[in-house]
């Protein structure tokens, strides 16, 4: 059944979806920890709001996060997925750019580090800012924050900051 539900949701995605991007990203976490995340997007083939100074458009995109022991010991794991909208400033071949997202998040436990969540199940809520070199790449950085939103206690939260660049394919 998850994998039925899985292949539905990422059929979707592609249909739905215009280029697609490859992604990779280093940071460092709210406790010192040092996060590596690789992530494929799938840019809306939508925008709205189309003007001389910019457009708002978006993406999805799926992720593979590794933290950095703690105190705790041994490294944590996590996949998110996350539309996220872009909102490009500008028409030439330079644009900045400014991103929001939220998103769900699975961590390989209930901590990252020496942070508790109380359930591997987190929501994944970002900004973001960078520029658009062409149609081609972007490079920018991110505030990434992971929390199960009270749904379990403890609810301790972690955030990763980080640089990142991002290619279509």
């Amino acid at each position: 059944m998850k994998s039925t539900v899985a292949a539905a949701i990422l059929s979707l995605m592609v249909c739905s979806a215009g280029a697609a991007e490859i992604s990779g990203a280093v940071g460092a976490t709210s406790q010192g920890g040092i996060t590596a995340r690789v992530g494929v997007g799938f840019g809306w083939d939508k925008s709205w709001f189309e003007s001389e100074t910019g457009r708002l458009t978006g993406y999805w995109d799926a992720g593979y996060t590794y933290w950095e022991a703690g105190d705790a010991g041994g490294g944590a794991h996590s996949l998110s997925f996350t539309p996220v909208f872009v909102y490009e400033f500008g028409n030439g071949n330079i644009k900045p750019f400014v991103e929001a997202g939220i998103g769900v998040a699975a961590f390989s436990g209930a901590s990252a580090g020496d942070q508790k969540f109380g359930s591997a199940f987190n929501f994944e809520d970002r900004i973001g800012a960078g520029v658009k070199i062409g149609e081609a790449q972007r490079v920018g950085i991110r505030a990434i924050h992971y929390s199960n939103a009270g749904i379990q206690q403890p609810n301790d939260g972690i955030e990763s900051y980080a640089l990142f660049y991002s290619h279509q394919i």
